[in-house]
């Protein structure tokens, strides 16, 4: 009897799974394991390809090579000497190339894989933080040395290491000395990232990650990355990682709840930090309305999960 394969049967059989399931909690950072580096999705003639249908979106985006931790979290659309993509993918193991792609949820086949990865995960996100909502994907792909800088993200975060090695350094969420109370709410509402200090080092949680390794980092957790050349050998010197990332009913009540307590601080008030005070209650809905007033008096589009 011919045999069916897991595919075939509607499994993937890539996954992704807490490192210690016994500890695994949505509301601090754990380490993962997985094999979506094996995806043929993943692999780098395949991202070339995704690349292309990027691209005219602007979803290609570049830096230029020197970032430092506290460079400014900035990506431009057209590579920084002007190369097409294939030139770009042609020169990737040149030491300090760098490429993001962006939003890869838009294409359907990405999607569906980056679904995928989040079903696996629902029986440990669900009882923390249900009604999962807007599932996007980001992809790095970079050769040593190189930095992402210091930031933030509004989205709760799977990010999987794929090919080459990669350093992740990421800080507790409620470490007000790296990230102030104050600091959270100007992110959330406006987007201002807290700039970073290189004292903030020696608080942070060390990654060092291969393929198969991951990091799950809750909402608003600051992280940056870092790549060395010690691995690097001819042929293998390219660095890919993926972000798989997702909003819940929890992230959306938070980002209210900092909308109200961003105005409340703006009285001279110190409000209580989401999560420790019992009016949070009234607060979200408060902070829901704020932030719909504030966004159509400026005309602007709100970022996703702001509020």
């Amino acid at each position: 009897m011919k045999s069916i394969s897991a595919e075939q049967q509607g499994v993937s059989p890539y996954r992704v799974w807490p490192a210690d399931p016994a500890s695994f909690s949505t509301r601090r950072m754990s380490p993962l394991r997985h094999n979506i580096n094996e995806h043929p999705l993943f692999q780098l003639s395949a991202l070339q390809d995704l690349a292309h249908e990027l691209m005219p979106t602007g979803q290609c985006r570049f830096q230029r090579p020197g970032a430092t931790p506290g460079s400014a979290f900035q990506h431009q659309p057209t590579h920084p000497q002007g190369l097409s993509v294939d030139e770009t993918f042609a020169r990737m193991e040149e030491p300090g190339s760098w490429l993001a792609l962006y939003n890869v949820d838009t294409i359907p086949r990405y999607q569906a894989a980056l679904t995928r990865i989040v079903d696996d995960l629902r029986p440990v996100i669900e009882p923390e933080q249900p009604g999962i909502f807007l599932v996007t994907g980001f992809i790095f792909i970079s050769a040593p040395p190189s930095i992402t800088p210091f930031h933030i993200d509004r989205e709760n975060n799977f990010w999987l290491q794929l090919r080459g090695r990669k350093t992740m350094y990421v800080w507790d969420n409620t470490d007000r000395e790296v990230i102030p109370a104050a600091s959270v709410e100007n992110f959330i509402v406006g987007g201002d990232q807290t700039p970073y200090q290189e004292s903030f080092r020696a608080r942070s949680r060390e990654f060092n990650t291969v393929p198969g390794d991951g990091v799950y980092f809750p909402s608003t957790s600051p992280h940056m990355t870092r790549t060395d050349t010690s691995w690097v050998k001819p042929g293998d010197g390219i660095s890919i990682s993926l972000g798989v990332n997702f909003y819940t009913s929890v992230t959306r009540r938070t980002a209210q709840v900092h909308q109200f307590n961003r105005f409340l601080r703006r009285l001279g008030m110190s409000p209580a930090y989401p999560g420790q005070s019992t009016v949070d209650s009234l607060k979200a809905p408060l902070g829901h309305w704020l932030a719909a007033a504030r966004y159509r008096r400026i005309g602007a589009k709100a970022p996703p999960g702001a509020y």
